[in-house]
């Protein structure tokens, strides 16, 4: 397979990332070592919380986005140029143990560089869903992608 330029990408596509089912022994382990509220630790003291259970961290569901992103997408470029940061980030759902999320990658604006003619801006939106098509977390994306040579 070819790998893709700037060019390449179209507004409005939608590029599928893959699935991954999170267990509850990884929820604790990812929020044991950056995110240790007990909701996301303590089986008990989640079953109290407002979420009456484990949930996952939402920087969890964002490190799983972005291997994801990675493997399906930013592996199938010419030349991936980092990222200035992201706009927003939203998380609509908890993640509960057994989920199986699925990322999905929708291109929102293409923006040619006017003053590096190697390179445009990709703004997109990333989306983790569910089991149930529930969107449990958004990001709005900007990414700085290669151009075709010549």
């Amino acid at each position: 397979m070819a790998l893709r330029y700037f060019e390449d990408f179209r507004v409005g596509e939608v590029l599928a990332l893959g699935s991954r089912q999170v267990s509850e022994a990884e929820i604790i382990a990812f929020a044991r070592e950056f995110d240790p509220q007990p909701f996301h630790i303590d089986p008990e003291r989640a079953r109290a919380s407002v979420f009456g259970g484990i949930v996952a961290s939402g920087w969890h569901t964002c490190a799983l986005y972005m291997r994801l992103l990675v493997d399906a997408f930013t592996s199938t470029v010419a030349q991936s140029m980092g990222s200035p940061g992201i706009d927003k980030i939203e998380w609509l759902r908890p993640v509960r143990p057994g989920d199986t999320l699925t990322g999905r990658l929708t291109i929102l604006e293409l923006i040619p560089s006017k003053s590096r003619p190697d390179r445009g801006t990709i703004k997109s939106i990333g989306e983790m869903l569910n089991q149930h098509g529930e969107v449990v977390m958004a990001i709005r994306n900007i990414g700085f992608f290669g151009r075709r040579p010549g």
